[in-house]
C-alpha cells in the first residue's frame, strides 16, 4: 500500500510539475520576446548603433549599413529611410498624419497587417497627432484607419510616435519629393494593443504624409 501511495505521489508531482512548467510568468514573456528580437535583428542583419552615435550623424541612419538606432528608454529601434519633405510638428501643433504601413510578427518574421494591399489599399491610416512640449500623443481616426478597425482601439502605439521628433510631415508636389520613411522594432510594451497583451515585438515599415 506505502508503495501505491508513493508511486501515486510521484505521478501527481510530475503532473504539477508539467503543469506549472506551462504557467508563462510575464518575466517569461519578456524573456522570449526579447530572444525573438535579437533574433530578428541576427537574421535580418541589423546593425544596431547608440544614440550617441544617431547624433553625431545627425540624427540620421546609414541604410548602406542597415542601421538602426535603439532608444534604450522605450525599447524601440529605429532606421530613418528618408527623413521626408515639409515640416517637423511646432510645438503646440495638432495635425492630420497619414500612414502607409506593413506590420511583421517579429517572432514569427511573417507579415500580419498591412494598409498596402489590395484588400486594404484604399484605406490610409489617419491619425490626429499633437505635440505639446516635445511630447508627442495621437489617436487614429476609428472610421479612416486599419489599425483601429483590426484592433478595435484609437490607440496609436506608442513605438509610432517615436520618429516624429527626428521627421519632416509634407506633402508631395513634385516627383523629387520623398516622404518620410521608417523602420521599427517596436517591443510590446510600445505597441498595438493585442501585441501588448499577448507579449510579442512587431515591426513596421512606415511612411508619414501630412493631411488635409
Amino acid at each position: 500500500m506505502k508503495k501505491i501511495i508513493f508511486l501515486l505521489a510521484i505521478v501527481l508531482g510530475g503532473i504539477c510539475s508539467t503543469s506549472c512548467s506551462k504557467q508563462e510568468t510575464y518575466d517569461d514573456q519578456l524573456k522570449r520576446e526579447r530572444k525573438s528580437i535579437n533574433a530578428f535583428i541576427v537574421n535580418h542583419k541589423i546593425n544596431v548603433i547608440t544614440e550617441s552615435q544617431f547624433q553625431e550623424q545627425d540624427s540620421t541612419t546609414d541604410v548602406s549599413k542597415n542601421q538602426y538606432v535603439l532608444f534604450k528608454n522605450s525599447g524601440v529601434y529605429m532606421q530613418i529611410v528618408e527623413k521626408g519633405i515639409g515640416e517637423k510638428l511646432k510645438d503646440g501643433e495638432t495635425s492630420t498624419v497619414l500612414c502607409r504601413f506593413e506590420e511583421t510578427n517579429v517572432a514569427s518574421d511573417s507579415l500580419q497587417l498591412s494598409n498596402m494591399n489590395l484588400r486594404w489599399d484604399g484605406i490610409v491610416d489617419k491619425m490626429m497627432v499633437t505635440r505639446t512640449s516635445g511630447t508627442y500623443s495621437a489617436s487614429f481616426d476609428k472610421s479612416s484607419s486599419v489599425m483601429a478597425r483590426i484592433y478595435k482601439s484609437a490607440s496609436v502605439p506608442k513605438g509610432w510616435l517615436v520618429p516624429l521628433p527626428y521627421i519632416k510631415i509634407g506633402r508631395i508636389t513634385s516627383a523629387s519629393d520623398k516622404l518620410a520613411h521608417v523602420r521599427l522594432i517596436v517591443p510590446s510594451a510600445q505597441g498595438q494593443v493585442l501585441a501588448n497583451k499577448e507579449v510579442y515585438a512587431c515591426f513596421y515599415d512606415i511612411t508619414f504624409q501630412r493631411g488635409t
